[in-house]
């Protein structure tokens, strides 16, 4: 029988001496060293076609800033991207990147990530490579890199052997559209401030109980939107 192949990422950015960072060291870093995953990174400059190795220009239009050139960019993509994997372009016009599109690119062979910067990419090389648009919140960075790292990283450590125990990924935030429940250890009291009484009584069942509303009272003061969408979820699979 023949193993999984290892979840290939291939990130293409202006700055590869950012990579891999903190990818590089942790449950990351262990799990490239396993052979679970590997990270390539292509520079976009290499690319380029004239002898000042220019990869923008200014924008059509007018207007401040400049935009990364859509020729340089497909000839980088003709280079690393497989047609087996995702194509995501990290910007902050993208959809929201969440945990359901993190086990939806972990359940991939792959991932290509395009890293902006500048004003962003000519809007026709998107079109042409269909690539999905992906933002990791309503901010903006100086460019794709961080937001790739973070992407990366919430993707690796879904990959089957990555994490050691198999049920931190069932009880985590976002699991059921829910934060996750306050966690506490040793010692039992400190500062004046115990362990609530139930994490110490030895009942399963009241612990769970305890957790689950204490899940969705965090969710539901901090974060109304997944609130808001926790109830609707339900209220459908009632009807």
């Amino acid at each position: 029988m023949t193993a999984p192949s290892a979840f290939q990422a291939s990130v293409l950015t202006l700055f590869p001496e950012m990579f891999p960072g903190p990818l590089g060291a942790s449950l990351a870093g262990k799990a490239a060293s396993d052979g679970l995953w590997s990270l390539e990174t292509l520079d976009i400059r290499d690319f380029a076609r004239d002898k000042h190795r220019s990869v923008d220009d200014t924008p059509f239009g007018g207007g401040a800033g400049m935009v990364m050139r859509p020729d340089v960019i497909d000839a980088a993509l003709h280079q690393v991207h497989s047609n087996g994997r995702p194509l995501i372009y990290l910007t902050p016009r993208g959809r929201l990147f969440d945990q359901a599109l993190a086990q939806d690119l972990a359940a991939a062979e792959g991932v290509t990530l395009l890293c902006g910067r500048y004003e962003g990419v000519d809007q026709r090389v998107i079109e042409a490579w269909d690539m999905d648009e992906v933002s990791v919140g309503d901010f903006v960075l100086s460019g794709g890199e961080a937001a790739a790292i973070t992407v990366l990283d919430a993707v690796v450590r879904l990959l089957p052997g990555v994490l050691g125990s198999a049920e931190s990924l069932t009880e985590e935030s976002f699991k059921e559209g829910l934060l996750e429940y306050p966690h506490f250890t040793r010692p039992e009291v400190w500062d004046g401030r115990p362990v609530p009484e139930v994490l110490r009584s030895g009942h399963h069942k009241n612990i769970e109980a305890w957790r689950r509303d204490q899940a969705e009272t965090t969710t539901r003061s901090r974060r109304p939107d997944l609130w808001d969408r926790f109830v609707a979820a339900g209220t459908n699979k009632k009807g």
